[in-house]
């Protein structure tokens, strides 16, 4: 499958350098972005300081643009997830997306309403473990 983010042509809103914005298609919900890389990257660790620069430029800008016009809030992430095929919801080319959030919105009451059952308390144990790949 060929690489829809390295061609984005007529969909490109906002660029800079390194990095450019389109909305995302298909999305979750209005006004649902994606801030992407211009270079091929499949792995975030492969991103290098100045793509990253370029792309949190591009999301700070997005998140001044959605907050009081299409949302009180937004969720910005980043998934690798190497183990799924590419597909129509899955490009294997690192984005951020940048998402308009509001107080019980579509995606709060349709899939993170359980989200709360999902937490657990972080015991001593853990902490030390997991705290040990950053050393």
């Amino acid at each position: 499958m060929d690489c829809p983010f390295c061609e984005p042509k007529e969909r490109v809103l906002k660029e800079n350098e390194r990095a450019y914005v389109m909305l995302s298609n298909p999305r979750r919900m209005e006004g649902h972005f994606l801030i992407i890389p211009k270079r091929h990257v499949e792995k975030p660790t492969e991103v290098t300081d100045e793509e990253i620069t370029d792309i949190f430029k591009l999301v700070k800008l997005v998140q001044e643009k959605i907050l009081g016009v299409l949302a009180d809030g937004t969720d910005v992430r980043q998934h690798y997830r190497p183990f799924l095929p590419q597909g129509r919801t899955k490009v294997d080319h690192v984005h951020y997306h940048v998402m308009p959030r509001n107080f019980k919105d579509r995606m709060f009451t349709e899939v993170e309403f359980n989200d709360a059952a999902l937490f657990v308390d972080l015991d001593q144990n853990e902490h030390d473990r997991i705290a040990k790949l950053l050393e």
